[in-house]
């Protein structure tokens, strides 16, 4: 947890008693838990720093076994139960050996879907769907993906791909390998990125998602993209305000897409269990190095998701 506001180095690992889950709750025992942006965020003043809120219990998506379960305790695909292999999403202090979570927030992890992989899942794949939901696409349709090789572009290509979609990908050239691998059309960062978008898609762009919100995403996307509904951002906030583009996610003024996010934990899980979706973890870390993987994390250029490992 983060018991001061800063930089990763106010994090540390306490010990604390796990209670009894109450109506409504489980309680896991954490194999895996993911990491994201919203994480290191929480505790770097971004969101505010009113001391009343510390110290800031972090992560919000794991994998794990449930130890214990509470009255009444039924999740999205139906009763849980002690023993259960499972997924929760949008619980706060999935950084943990053991924690309680509202069941409302627990799926069933798919059979032989890997732990690190299972944790990875929820966070990045609820955010993509948000994003395609977001800007109408059909099949035929050619989308251009901003920061296609993060956790949530590369999860974005593949639920694009597999929609029909001709999908261009922005990304370093060391990462369009994996991108074509997955269906993509790749192009580099860079000075003459509206060129390159250009000659890879002929046809025009008819929608575009930044994913990591710097102004070449916006200004490029704004470009190619004649309908400003349909170009998304869900890390260019300020840039994508003044351009009039749609802001996505938990930031003040932007769409959370909660129904959307809630809908989709379901479809995921199902084509992760059927091998539909790839899951891609870049590095996973023990759980006391949780600084260090939030200084990978902030220096970007991962492929795929960090994860934290008890």
């Amino acid at each position: 947890m983060a018991g001061a506001y800063g930089g990763p180095e106010v994090l540390s690992v306490v010990d604390v008693d796990v209670p009894e889950p109450a109506k409504g709750q489980v309680r896991v025992s954490v194999r895996a838990a993911g990491v994201n942006p919203f994480d290191h965020k929480s505790y770097s003043g971004a969101f505010g720093t009113d001391p009343k809120a510390l110290p800031v219990r972090l992560g919000a998506e794991a994998a794990g076994v449930v130890t214990a379960v509470g009255a009444g305790a039924v999740g999205p695909a139906g009763p849980i139960a002690v023993g259960d292999e499972v997924i929760t999403y949008g619980a706060p202090g999935a950084y943990a050996t053991e924690f309680v979570v509202p069941a409302s927030t627990v799926v069933p992890k798919p059979d032989g879907l890997p732990w690190e992989q299972a944790a990875g899942l929820l966070g990045a794949g609820v955010t993509a769907v948000h994003v395609l939901e977001a800007i109408g696409l059909k099949a035929g349709e050619t989308v251009l993906i901003h920061a296609a090789a993060g956790g949530v572009g590369l999860m974005a290509v593949q639920l694009a791909v597999a929609r029909g979609l001709t999908v261009v990908a922005t990304a370093s050239e060391p990462k369009h390998g994996l991108l074509r691998e997955l269906g993509a059309v790749p192009v580099a960062y860079g000075p003459g990125l509206e060129d390159r978008v250009r000659e890879a898609a002929p046809g025009g762009v008819d929608a575009a998602a930044d994913l990591v919100g710097t102004d070449e995403a916006v200004d490029v996307s704004v470009a190619l993209v004649r309908d400003r509904s349909r170009i998304t951002t869900i890390a260019g906030f300020e840039r994508g305000a003044r351009a009039g583009i749609k802001l996505l996610g938990g930031e003040p003024g932007a769409d959370p897409g909660t129904e959307i996010r809630r809908a989709a934990r379901l479809q995921l899980t199902e084509a992760a269990g059927a091998g539909r979706l790839k899951v891609m973890v870049e590095e996973s870390y023990p759980l006391r190095e949780a600084a260090a993987a939030h200084r990978r994390s902030m220096a970007g250029r991962t492929t795929g998701k960090i994860v934290l490992v008890p």
